[in-house]
């Protein structure tokens, strides 16, 4: 754990338990989490081809990240509902992966960070790029999911290492 935090989603008797965010300040807050799909480089050419059987899998994964970040709350048991301001998804091709590097960021001016949500959207548009194109690519892998920075709350900043 890092020094001086402590498990705040359980209550005295180690239950699980929603925060009260009740008295907390909303202040700006912003997450960016990042992941990558590594696949075969024929299954990358499809890809930047435009060729995939199921479509735009770019586009439809950036999309399903989006949508995924806004309903974090519904599939994350104690994450709280939060009206986020900005939510983007970026999808790189990557042929030294070979693979899709994706990233996203998510702002909100809220009294709770929204770590989750970033993460969410990352695994998400993964998810959604193996979907696509695991008719001709099943061995593809999903890898390296992590929050890579977050800003505001009472925590402060957080930068990830260099991975």
């Amino acid at each position: 754990m890092e020094p001086g935090s402590t498990l705040t989603h359980l209550d005295t008797s180690g239950a699980a338990n929603m925060v009260d965010v009740t008295d907390k300040p909303a202040t700006d807050r912003t997450a960016r989490a990042e992941g990558s799909v590594v696949m075969r480089p024929e299954t990358l050419a499809l890809i930047r081809e435009g060729d995939a059987k199921k479509g735009d899998v770019i586009g439809t994964a950036r999309l399903a990240g989006i949508m995924a970040a806004k309903r974090t709350h519904e599939l994350i048991p104690l994450c709280h509902p939060l009206l986020l301001s900005k939510v983007r998804v970026e999808c790189e091709l990557d042929a030294a992966l070979p693979g899709l590097r994706i990233a996203a960021e998510v702002r909100v001016q809220g009294p709770t960070g929204v770590e989750m949500e970033a993460l969410t959207a990352v695994s998400v548009a993964c998810l959604t790029v193996y979907d696509m194109v695991k008719a001709v690519d099943r061995g593809m892998r999903i890898e390296g999911i992590r929050l890579v920075a977050k800003d505001g709350g009472r925590s402060g900043a957080y930068r990830a290492p260099e991975a």
